[in-house]
């Protein structure tokens, strides 16, 4: 019974989606004025794994998540580089796709940008207004965060601590606009040449928080299932999420609020402030995507992630293992004549199974799981060193490697072992060691390790893989 941790009540509970069967499902998305670090792409593979496992669970996964693609931050930086908003945003949103898709993860049935949905952002102020929780002052319009009870409910922590914290985000001319410092703005006034829409309340652009109340609404409904995102969205962007839709619905904005851990850099938050960061685009230049993948998604993800290049290289080192293995798989299914099921081989691959399933209903442990498929890993190689094997258990042991590890965004192939032209000179090579012509056998093996094919020669023939 899948269990997860739920931020708003502080506790694991039972996971049971709104309508059997089907979950709907947001995460915060990039504001897309730059490459994403590996901090920011924590989330992405954490939640990306999450709704992976949901679907291997059987669920359908409506999976949203947004780009924000106009903001102070990117304002500042178009004009730094002398191009428009919308440029800007349309290089980095290509960028974060390209970057992405080099980590397996799985298109979002939608990814709304805050541009495209001005009109419905406008609606959603416009009933704030008339329900008397937002305020317009000179073009600008504000939400009255005290009067929406139990504003903390999130964040769990005292409403004056919180809006000490927030006076030092915002400048001193907004502050002096707010009726209450506490209040956060739903509609930017525009400025002189700057991006900006037309409203009921002048030439303006959203908010930040505005935009995902709005977005969730219009393509998930008034409750969601599950809404995620990095814990340092937990106050102020989460919390207001909630202030905003839920006033505007009557209703719950989601059942469920998951939250990753923080990447961190010698026990620092990874963060573009502190300049501690790696973006995701500058290592994918040096680190093959599915490693940066499987070493990103072996973390639990409340916990935080420590980033260190040991850590990253033990986690290639472990996914090499797992695709030797998977290489020796389908070398013996090639190879093998005995097409019978070994029952007891089945029932520990089945236990295996069952402990990482047990290991994922806890709240995804993923760490517990990957532990779950490298005994499977280990069974398998135990038994492929047996002299006879049944090939239709190992197309099952094939098939529940590969399921679980796709989990983890992993996809593993087989390295080409129906290639012709290596097989025909392993050939070559056998027939030279039978006729003791061992110059001719190392000549083999040596131009194919420079070619990165490695050759083990076991009692059931000569086996090759991919450095």
């Amino acid at each position: 019974m899948l269990k997860v941790f739920n931020s708003l009540t502080r506790r694991k509970e039972i996971f049971k989606p709104l309508n059997d069967g089907i979950v709907n499902m947001y995460v915060c998305g990039p504001t897309v004025y730059n490459y994403i670090h590996i901090g920011n792409a924590r989330s992405i593979v954490a939640f990306d794994t999450i709704r992976r496992y949901l679907e291997y669970r059987g669920y359908k996964v409506n999976y949203v998540s947004n780009f924000t693609d106009v903001d102070d931050k990117m304002i500042k930086a178009a004009n730094e580089n002398n191009i428009t908003v919308k440029e800007l945003a349309d290089k980095y949103i290509n960028c974060f796709k390209e970057d992405i898709s080099k980590l397996n993860i799985r298109p979002a049935l939608y990814n709304p940008k805050a541009t495209e949905n001005i009109d419905t952002i406008i609606k959603f102020i416009k009933n704030l207004i008339t329900k008397e929780y937002a305020y317009e002052v000179n073009g600008n319009v504000f939400y009255r965060t005290k009067k929406f009870n139990d504003y903390t409910k999130l964040v769990h922590e005292n409403i004056s601590d919180l809006v000490t914290g927030a006076s030092n985000r915002v400048s001193s001319s907004e502050l002096n606009l707010k009726e209450d410092p506490s209040d956060f703005v739903l509609w930017k006034a525009a400025k002189d040449n700057e991006i900006s829409w037309d409203s009921p309340w002048g030439a303006g652009r959203p908010g930040w928080h505005i935009e995902c109340s709005a977005m969730i609404n219009k393509y998930l409904g008034d409750t969601i299932d599950i809404h995620g995102g990095g814990e340092d969205l937990i106050f102020p962007h989460h919390t207001n999420e909630i202030a905003q839709s839920e006033v505007y619905t009557g209703k719950p904005l989601a059942k469920y609020w998951l939250h990753n851990g923080f990447v961190t850099v010698n026990d620092e938050k990874m963060s573009k402030s502190l300049g501690n960061f790696v973006t995701l685009h500058k290592l994918l230049e040096t680190e093959n995507g599915q490693s940066v993948r499987f070493f990103m998604s072996i973390t639990q993800y409340r916990r935080p992630m420590q980033y260190t290049r040991t850590a990253l290289e033990d986690a290639k080192n472990n996914l090499r293992r797992l695709e030797n293995t998977y290489n020796n798989l389908i070398y013996r299914i090639n190879c093998e004549d005995n097409c019978d099921d070994d029952r007891l081989f089945n029932q520990k691959i089945d236990n295996c199974v069952s402990d990482f399933i047990n290991a994922m209903d806890d709240d995804f442990n993923v760490q517990n799981g990957i532990a779950s498929v490298y005994d499977l890993s280990r069974l398998i190689n135990v038994y492929l060193d047996n002299s006879s094997v049944a090939k239709e258990s190992l197309k099952y042991a094939k098939k529940q490697l590969s399921s679980l590890l796709n989990i983890f965004g992993i996809e593993l192939k087989s390295s080409g072992i129906n290639d012709n032209r290596i097989e025909q000179l392993i050939k070559k090579r056998d027939e030279a060691r039978k006729n003791k012509n061992y110059e001719l056998s190392d000549k083999i093996r040596n131009q194919l390790l420079t070619e990165g094919v490695v050759l083990e020669d076991t009692p059931q023939g000569t086996r090759w893989r991919k450095k």
